[in-house]
């Protein structure tokens, strides 16, 4: 069965069509997971948080060491889910015009009239793959910036619009640093998650094996297409979220910053800079999936914490002394998560 945005109502006028169309959501993530899994073997974390990325409309960044199935991931992922895809592996000597396209002149045939024409680039695509993205210079990085956040790109003083939904899951590997660019401040923030991808454990290994030396070929159906998700991503933003909820949120954001009256001692000596207001935005769009997966109608407690080191570890600047300590930004958010208070309903404070 593959879902499409007929299988949403166009128009939702009360709660119960609501309820309805959150179930039909839900039912559409189980199949895609389970397509995903029948070419990723484990990593059923990574696949989770990638589908609840693209549910939430964001984009996401895949950091692990060569060899982990990044780009199979993602030609997967294209495969469920029909998206056209593409893949731009990121060098430095990439160009701005390797990415979003270039003009050329051509010629027309039988003639000696020559036009402009616009050659579209890979990032008119889709589902965007952009591999070792911090291995392409900070020009390039410039370009992809803007496609990500305006979803648009500017060629010859012509702004193009890109196509609906569309998607950039870049790669970075963590442990090669000559030659790499690191990734702004600026362009970090516009990934909704930041993902680890971690080596698989013994039994998942053996099963890679099996599957890829042993001719065991596995395919996978469609389960979605790009309007379903359009309109499942319309439909999401009515799950409801408490205000307490919500203040929670925004108290973990501020328990960030250094200078915050809502941060505690320890956070001026490992963090430099705090997550922004797009880190909010991030943890309240992903954890209104990850209610509707769960079968839940309302953000609680529970989903702003399964979301909130991959929204938020890629947002702050850890000091010196807390990356010669070896402390993770992992660490600090998730040692925030537990202290920052939970204030009773209607409570607010600052």
């Amino acid at each position: 069965m593959t879902f499409t945005a007929k299988d949403l109502p166009s128009e939702i006028t009360n709660s119960e069509e609501v309820r309805q169309a959150l179930g039909t959501i839900r039912t559409s993530f189980i199949r895609m997971r389970q397509q995903m899994s029948e070419v990723i073997v484990g990593q059923q974390r990574v696949i989770d948080l990638v589908l609840v990325a693209i549910l939430a409309d964001g984009h996401v960044l895949l950091e692990g060491p060569p060899g982990l199935g990044k780009t199979l991931l993602v030609r997967t992922l294209g495969d469920v889910l029909a998206l056209s895809n593409s893949r731009i592996q990121c060098t430095a000597d990439l160009m701005p015009a390797d990415i979003v396209g270039t003009t050329i002149v051509d010629q027309e045939e039988g003639s000696s009239k020559r036009r402009f024409r616009f050659r579209e680039g890979p990032v008119f695509h889709q589902l965007l793959l952009v591999d070792e993205i911090n291995r392409a210079t900070p020009k390039t990085q410039s370009a992809m910036l803007e496609a990500m956040q305006e979803r648009s790109v500017s060629v010859g003083g012509t702004t193009r619009m890109l196509p609906e939904p569309f998607f950039v899951l870049a790669t970075q590997n963590p442990i090669e640093q000559e030659g790499t660019y690191p990734l702004p401040e600026a362009q970090l923030d516009r990934f909704i998650f930041k993902i680890d991808v971690e080596l698989s454990n013994r039994k998942e290994m053996n099963e890679i094996l099996e599957r890829t030396t042993a001719k065991l070929e596995s395919h996978v159906s469609t389960a979605t297409d790009g309007s379903f998700i359009l309109a499942a991503q319309h439909v999401l933003k009515q799950v409801v979220i408490a205000p307490h909820i919500q203040d929670f949120v925004t108290r973990l954001i501020l328990a960030t910053h250094p200078d915050s009256e809502h941060a505690p001692n320890w956070i001026a000596r490992d963090v430099i800079v705090g997550a922004s207001p797009r880190g909010a935005q991030a943890i309240i769009r992903a954890a209104k999936v990850a209610a509707v997966i769960d079968g839940r109608f309302a953000v609680s407690l529970r989903d702003i914490k399964a979301v909130a080191v991959p929204a938020l570890q890629h947002r702050i600047v850890r000091s010196f002394e807390a990356q010669t300590a070896n402390r993770l930004a992992i660490d600090v958010i998730e040692e925030l998560v537990r202290e920052v208070p939970i204030l009773d309903k209607g409570v607010f404070h600052g």
